[in-house]
């Protein structure tokens, strides 16, 4: 009697774990105790509590990351191989064109080596000439993005023997002129300015040539340096980008273009 005295005290009989799942909240579910495992069975059946199959951290998951171009990189795979593009946009001359393309391809942190524009034979269209080093994907993704933007006309990528250029400045001192004016000669430039202290030299050609410039001209002191980036045309017939119709001039005949129209 005493110790039922005691337990009345105290609040009654205390209940097993199972009576306390099966009361506790006053549902008709029970509250599983942290006591007991439940061990989810293999095979599809369903477990007596919770949800069909497996837990969250046995369920299988993608090993590979997205890139910044929404494209699924394994990392066993290591890093995606990129390639050097050169890409041509036909564009209407609107104010801040050239400023719209570059900030484009700023945002998207696309890797631009030159950006460069110039008029074409078509009044009141322009040229962007776009050369990147980028991943198969992000090249097609630069080339998308580009033609979207509402002066943009079209878009292509040049073949790898197109016909490449570009322009480089640059000012050396003038200790040597003579061999500065050897090195000028040799790569068949021109002197803009010969002065006392320093000389200016314009160099024309492919990248190779124009890297080679540099370098030869490095042995008099490169005080300042200028350099324009790739400008490009496709070879023979090809238009540079589809659908291009070049203008004619004055005295040409519709038969001498009736290829390249082809």
């Amino acid at each position: 009697m005493t110790g039922e005295a005691e337990r009345s005290e105290q609040g009654g009989d205390e209940l097993a774990p199972e009576e306390h799942a099966a009361t506790d909240g006053g549902t008709d579910h029970p509250v599983e105790s942290p006591l007991v495992e439940h061990a989810r069975p293999t095979g599809g059946d369903a477990p007596e509590t919770g949800l069909a199959g497996p837990h969250p951290e046995e369920r299988p998951h993608p090993s590979g990351r997205r890139d910044e171009h929404g494209v699924r990189k394994e990392p066993d795979h290591g890093p995606e191989p990129t390639r050097r593009a050169t890409v041509s946009a036909l564009v209407e001359d609107e104010p801040g064109v050239l400023a719209r393309a570059a900030g484009l391809f700023r945002r998207r942190q696309f890797n631009i080596e030159s950006l460069t524009v110039g008029p074409t034979t078509v009044e009141g269209h322009s040229r962007i000439t776009l050369v990147v080093e980028e991943t198969e994907a992000g090249i097609e993704q630069a080339k998308k993005q580009l033609a979207k933007l509402t002066p943009v006309i079209a878009v292509g990528e040049l073949s790898n023997d197109a016909v490449a250029a570009e322009l480089v400045l640059l000012k050396v001192r003038g200790k040597d002129p003579d061999k500065v004016h050897a090195i000028t000669s040799m790569y068949d430039g021109q002197t803009l300015d010969a002065g006392p202290r320093t000389i200016t030299v314009q160099i024309t050609g492919d990248e190779n040539t124009i890297d080679d410039a540099i370098d030869a001209f490095d042995q008099f002191g490169i005080i300042e340096i200028a350099r324009t980036g790739q400008t490009a045309l496709e070879r023979g017939d090809s238009p540079t980008t589809p659908g291009e119709e070049p203008g004619h001039s004055a005295d040409s005949t519709d038969d001498e273009f009736t290829n390249y129209d082809d």
